[in-house]
C-alpha cells in the first residue's frame, strides 16, 4: 500500500511540475491565460489525488494479503503479561492472562467461568507408576529462559511467516479436509482419495469410551516435503467417518508447514465436522481452554529418542468429566492442561464409539513416487525396542470412570510395505504396539 501511495504521489507532483512549467511561459502572454491555466492546474492536482485514492482502494494484492495477515496475527497473539524470547528452538512464548486466551473469542464462551480443575480424574490413574527403562521427555526448550507467572498461560507466538506458509490465511492452523479411515470398512481402492494421509494404528471399538491414555515414544522423523507432516497421537472419535466426524487428537508432530522447522512438538487438534470449518491445532482458534502455566501447546519436546540408544516417551490422557461433560487433557503425570467444552461436539457429547492410537504421515507423492517422509522412528515395527517407535500402556476410560486395558485391540494400515504396526501385551507395558516405517524404500516404491 505504501508503494502505491508513493508512486501515485509522484505522478501528482509530475503533473503539477509540468503545469507550472507551462504557466511560466503563459505569464508573458497575459493575466487571462495565466488565470485559466491556474484553474486547469488545480483540476489536474485534484484528478491526480483522486487517482491515487482509487488506486489505494483497489490496493496492491500483496499489501492486501499483508493487511489480512496482520489482522489474523492480532487475533492470534494476545497482549502478554510477559514474553520469553530466545528459546533454543526459535520460539517466542507469550504469557497471556488466563482470561484473555483465544478460547474466549468464541461467542458461547463470553461469560464462561473457567473450571480450574476437573471434578473427577479416572480411577486407577496412578497404577501406571511401574519402573521402566524409559525416561520421560518432559522438558520444553523455552523453559531454559524463563517461566510464565501464575494466572497466565504460555502461548507460542504466531509470526507472519507462519501464516504465509499456509495455503490461505483462513486455513492457517487447520488440517486439510480429509477422511479418517474406518478400519472396519476401509476400501484400498480409495487410498488416493485421502489427500495422501497414511496411518499405522491400533484401535478399540464396540463399547462406549469416555477417554483414552497412552505412553508414546518420542522421535524426530524426517519429513521430505514442506507440505507434509509426521505425527504420533491418540484419537477420540465420534460420528460417522464422513462429513460429521468429531475428533479430539493429542500427541507429537513434526510439521515444517505449520511451525517452519523440523522440531518435534506437542500438539492438540479438534474438529466437529471432519476438518471442514471447525477446529484447529493448539490454541489457533477458540475452543480449547488452557489452565496450565507450564506447558505450551505447539512448543518443542526435548529430549528425543536415539536409534539403538536412549529412549524417551510422554504420557497423554484425555477423559470426559462425568459431571460437567468437558473433555480434559493431561500431559505426563503432573500437568492437567485444560479442557474442550462439551458444547463444541455433537457426537462426542456423551461418549466415543472408537479410540485410535498410532502414527500418521502425509505422502504428497512428489514426482509420482511415494515420499520418503518417515513415521515414528523411520523404522518398521519388527525391529522392536530402541529401533522402532512404540505406544505402551494403551488404556481406555470406561463408563465407571475406570482406566483399564481395552477389551479388544485391532490394528490397521493402508500400505504395510511403507508403514506397519505390530501389537503386543506383557506385564510391564500392558497393551502396546510398535509402528512406523521409512516411507519410500525398496519395499515402498
Amino acid at each position: 500500500m505504501g508503494e502505491t501511495r508513493a508512486c501515485n504521489s509522484k505522478m501528482a507532483r509530475e503533473r503539477v511540475d509540468d503545469e507550472e512549467g507551462f504557466l511560466v511561459g503563459e505569464k508573458m502572454r497575459g493575466g487571462k491565460a495565466m488565470a485559466a491555466h491556474v484553474s486547469v492546474g488545480w483540476w489536474l492536482v485534484v484528478a491526480a489525488c483522486l487517482s491515487c485514492a482509487a488506486a489505494e482502494r483497489v490496493g496492491d494484492p500483496e499489501s492486501q494479503q499483508q493487511l489480512e495477515v496482520r489482522r489474523h496475527l492480532k487475533r492470534f497473539n494476545k497482549t502478554p503479561v510477559k514474553s520469553i524470547k530466545q528459546s533454543p528452538d526459535g520460539d517466542i512464548i507469550d504469557c497471556v492472562h488466563i482470561s484473555h486466551q483465544p478460547a474466549f473469542d468464541h461467542p458461547f464462551l463470553k461469560n464462561h467461568t473457567i473450571q480450574m480443575r476437573p471434578n473427577f480424574h479416572p480411577e486407577k490413574l496412578l497404577d501406571d507408576g511401574k519402573a521402566t527403562s524409559q525416561k520421560e521427555a518432559m522438558v520444553q526448550q523455552w523453559h531454559q529462559n524463563g517461566r510464565c507467572p501464575e494466572d497466565t498461560i504460555p502461548i507460542r507466538r504466531t509470526t507472519m511467516n507462519d501464516v504465509l506458509r499456509a495455503s490461505s490465511v483462513k486455513r492457517y492452523g487447520r488440517k486439510k479436509h480429509k477422511n479418517i479411515p474406518n478400519p472396519l470398512s476401509f476400501d484400498p481402492n480409495l487410498l488416493n482419495e485421502n489427500n495422501g494421509h497414511q496411518h499405522a494404528i491400533a484401535y478399540a471399538e464396540g463399547e462406549k469410551y469416555y477417554g483414552a491414555k497412552a505412553t508414546i515414544n518420542v522421535w524426530q522423523p524426517k519429513v521430505q516435503e514442506s507440505n507434509e507432516f509426521s505425527l504420533s497421537q491418540l484419537w477420540i472419535l465420534g460420528g460417522s467417518f464422513g462429513e460429521d466426524l468429531n475428533s479430539i487428537e493429542v500427541g507429537w508432530q513434526v510439521s515444517p508447514d505449520l511451525y517452519g522447522d523440523n522440531y518435534t512438538r506437542l500438539f492438540t487438534y479438534w474438529t466437529s465436522d471432519a476438518y471442514q470449518a471447525t477446529g484447529c491445532y493448539n490454541l489457533l482458534c477458540s475452543g480449547f481452554i488452557q489452565i496450565n502455566n507450564e506447558i505450551a501447546m505447539g512448543a518443542s519436546i526435548y529430549p528425543i529418542s536415539n536409534y539403538d540408544g536412549s529412549q524417551y516417551d510422554i504420557s497423554i490422557l484425555v477423559w470426559k468429566d462425568p459431571k460437567e461433560g468437558h473433555w480434559w487433557m493431561q500431559f505426563g503425570r503432573d500437568y492437567v492442561l485444560g479442557y474442550w467444552p462439551s458444547f463444541l461436539f455433537s457426537y462426542l457429547a456423551d461418549s466415543a464409539p472408537m479410540i485410535q492410537w498410532g502414527g500418521e504421515a502425509v505422502n504428497s507423492e512428489p514426482d509420482g513416487a511415494h515420499t520418503s517422509t518417515e513415521m515414528g522412528s523411520g523404522h518398521f515395527a519388527e525391529e522392536g525396542y530402541s529401533k522402532a517407535s512404540y505406544f505402551r500402556n494403551i488404556q481406555i476410560v470406561d463408563g465407571s470412570n475406570n482406566l483399564r486395558a481395552p477389551t479388544r485391540v485391532g490394528s490397521f494400515t493402508e500400505q504395510s510395505n511403507c508403514y506397519n504396526v505390530q501389537n503386543g501385551n506383557n506385564g510391564e507395558w500392558g497393551q502396546y504396539f510398535y509402528y512406523g516405517g521409512p516411507g519410500r524404500s525398496s519395499t515402498c516404491p
